[in-house]
């Protein structure tokens, strides 16, 4: 008896099979169709604009900001969700993996290191400032962002979607699927960007706690990734295998995503701790200099006032040099 495809299957591969995954594919497939396309393009058209209105009044920005929301944040995004990374995500655990480090971890850094609500803060009318003032310091914004907070969205995320039937329903609905890319990013520049703290929202740690609170995001992501390589049930279900393809092996494809999780953890956790680090050293130098410049205004008001004091005695010294002594008339003698 021959077996019968289930119908989001057969939506979901087509009426043939897709060809064997290439690097050639990756720039053969590319899709603009999608809402997140749409998003990507309308947010760098924003940012763009932003930047155009300060230079156009003569105010800085610098170009390093502009370079990492487009190039780093937006273009790290689009490269895994409009190319053929996309095409494959839902027939390749791999590649869906890639997507997951992608748009949870490398585009929301990026995103953060633009600053893109201090640029917003900086070209919108006083009014939508307010507006904008009021939503970053609210109680839901406050709580969302509370670093603890973020944290513990951003580690329990993977293992909900992953050993629940939530990642199966989102392998069968495209918009559940396109949902969870957005949730992705969401989650990631929750943890993020109060880490980095370019932009001024609110629950801003010191240092040291950022530094730790990133080294403990590292074992989560090994702790998943291993899990995955040794699991005895495939994520998905039959999902892969039903897709019968010649070229992949589920179950290898499945450990390849487990190291992609683990590895890509790693390295970028490592990497972010490695700014935070760079962060601290430059805040700790522009305090050294601030104490320097407010000991040498001390003491150059100190040496002043000490310099003030001499010459006013001197000339004291010198005009009661310089003045007659009355003459005193003689008195006479009492009797």
């Amino acid at each position: 008896m021959q077996p019968v495809e289930t119908p989001s299957l057969v939506a979901a591969s087509g009426d043939t099979a897709p060809p064997p995954f290439s690097v050639a594919e990756i720039f053969t497939q590319i899709r603009l169709t999608s809402l997140l396309a749409l998003l990507l393009v309308i947010a760098g058209a924003v940012y763009l604009y932003g930047v155009h209105r300060l230079r156009k009044r003569g105010d800085h920005w610098p170009r390093g900001r502009t370079i990492a929301f487009l190039v780093g944040g937006l273009g790290s995004i689009a490269a895994v969700t409009v190319t053929g990374l996309e095409a494959y995500d839902t027939s390749l655990l791999s590649v869906h993996m890639v997507q997951h480090m992608v748009l949870s971890m490398v585009g929301p850094i990026f995103l953060a290191l633009g600053a893109p609500v201090t640029l917003a803060l900086r070209t919108l009318p006083a009014g939508n400032r307010k507006v904008l003032l009021s939503v970053l310091h609210s109680r839901v914004a406050r709580v969302l962002t509370f670093p603890l907070v973020a944290f513990g969205i951003f580690v329990a995320n993977p293992f909900v979607l992953y050993f629940t039937g939530l990642y199966r329903a989102t392998l069968e609905h495209a918009w559940l699927h396109e949902f969870i890319h957005v949730h992705f990013i969401v989650t990631g520049c929750l943890f993020f960007w109060p880490l980095l703290g370019l932009d001024p929202l609110p629950n801003r740690w010191p240092y040291p706690a950022r530094a730790l609170l990133m080294v403990l995001s590292v074992p989560f992501h090994t702790v998943l990734g291993l899990t995955i390589m040794q699991s005895r049930t495939l994520l998905g279900g039959d999902w892969y295998p039903s897709l019968r393809l010649a070229w992949s092996d589920p179950w290898k494809d499945q450990v390849v995503a487990g190291g992609v999780l683990w590895a890509g953890g790693e390295i970028v956790s490592v990497t972010m701790l490695g700014i935070l680090v760079l962060q601290w050293i430059k805040q700790s130098e522009r305090e050294a200099k601030r104490i320097d410049r407010a000991l040498d205004r001390a003491e150059a008001e100190e040496e002043r006032r000490a310099g003030a004091a001499p010459a006013g005695a001197d000339q004291a010294a010198a005009t009661k040099i310089t003045e007659p002594t009355p003459a005193v008339r003689p008195q006479p003698d009492a009797r």
